[in-house]
């Protein structure tokens, strides 16, 4: 019996993995110019948005954060008093005795002006009267020629038009009282919460990093001293540029015997705290008084302190006395007011520098970690 020769065993050979073909990527049309600029298109409408919300809620809360503003300036003009008397005293005695002291100034200012106010009242009543009507002389001659009895006729036409809307006149000065209660109630709340500011303010900050995360508690420390340097230091600066500036505006107002000589040198002092415009705004009011009761060689006189010590504080003294705690741009600091009195008038034009300030204080200090 003939046997069939037996068949190799073959065994099949493992199926080879078939490599995988990646997707071509799809050809993309958009350069990556106008990529990288969407990026950044879409992240600072991010930014833009939160802005807009964090001012819409800052105008909600208005009183509280006007209170908390005006207790960081006490603060801030306080702070040094209260730490030299803090070496002799107890804290708690050192920031009432700093308070009493701060307290009498101003009242003393208040009381020198009002009686100056009271016993020029008179003597100035005559001259605006009879500068008005050296006015109207002056503007019916060259070059202006305009006919007789201009200011005559605009005093009158203000008559009528007070009298035509006193009822309208009357709810301003009632809406005027209710806003000075809350004034009012913001300079209590300030004066409360800068009390605890100068008492125990290093604590109240620590606590706040303590409820941090352990790994950006160092970060928020040195966020806040930079901030706290910025703001007191601007603070600080403006009111020395300001007492400056009043100081010279009071002693050429005395020296070309312009009435209300002390009124509008208080008036300068406040308006300088706004940088740049505050200043010739208020020595343009000093310019209108004149020009009432002196004449127009007099009030030409006080416009050209303008020129004068706007240079004196552009070149001289923000260089001097700010320039070590505010590196801002002038350009930048122009934008600032003009951006803060659009969003929050003149009370946006006041608190826009230091804001912009503090931000960048913040800013730089968080580019530049210590080593």
């Amino acid at each position: 019996m003939a046997v069939s020769p037996r068949k190799p065993h073959l065994r099949p050979h493992p199926a080879r993995p078939r490599p995988r073909t990646t997707p071509r990527p799809t050809p993309d049309h958009v350069p990556p110019g106008l990529r990288t600029a969407a990026g950044y298109a879409w992240r600072l409408l991010l930014l833009g948005l939160a802005a807009y919300l964090t001012v819409s809620v800052l105008a909600l809360l208005q009183l509280p954060v006007i209170a908390l503003f005006l207790a960081l300036v006490a603060t801030s003009v306080l702070r040094p008093a209260v730490d030299l008397l803090d070496r002799l005293l107890p804290r708690a005695l050192a920031v009432l005795l700093a308070y009493l002291a701060a307290l009498a100034v101003v009242a003393g200012v208040l009381v020198v002006v009002s009686t100056t106010v009271a016993g020029e009242w008179g003597r100035l009543g005559d001259e605006l009267h009879s500068g008005l009507a050296r006015i109207d002389r002056w503007l019916t001659g060259a070059p202006f020629h305009l006919h007789a009895g201009t200011v005559s006729d605009l005093r009158t036409k203000l008559d009528a038009f007070v009298s035509s809307h006193r009822s309208a006149l009357i709810s301003t000065a009632l809406s005027g009282a209710s806003h000075a209660v809350e004034a009012v109630t913001a300079i209590a709340l300030a004066l409360f919460c800068s009390v605890f500011f100068l008492h125990s303010g290093d604590r109240m900050w620590h606590w706040v990093t303590e409820q941090l995360p352990a790994r950006s508690r160092p970060a928020w420390l040195r966020a806040g001293h930079a901030a706290w340097r910025a703001f007191a230091g601007y603070t600080r600066g403006i009111l020395l540029v300001s007492a400056s500036n009043a100081a010279m505006v009071g002693i050429a107002l005395l020296a070309l015997d312009v009435p209300l000589a002390l009124p509008l040198t208080v008036l300068e002092f406040v308006a300088a705290l706004v940088p740049l415009v505050g200043s010739p705004v208020a020595l343009a009011v000093a310019a209108v008084v004149a020009l009432a009761a002196r004449g127009p060689v007099v009030a030409l006189l006080v416009l050209a302190l303008i020129v004068v010590i706007g240079q004196i504080e552009g070149h001289l003294l923000h260089p001097l006395v700010m320039g070590w705690s505010v590196r801002l741009h002038p350009v930048a600091v122009a934008l600032a007011v003009i951006g803060g009195a659009v969003l929050a008038g003149v009370l946006g034009a006041l608190v826009a520098v230091p804001v912009v300030s503090v931000a960048w204080a913040v800013v730089q200090e968080l580019r530049h970690p210590p080593a």
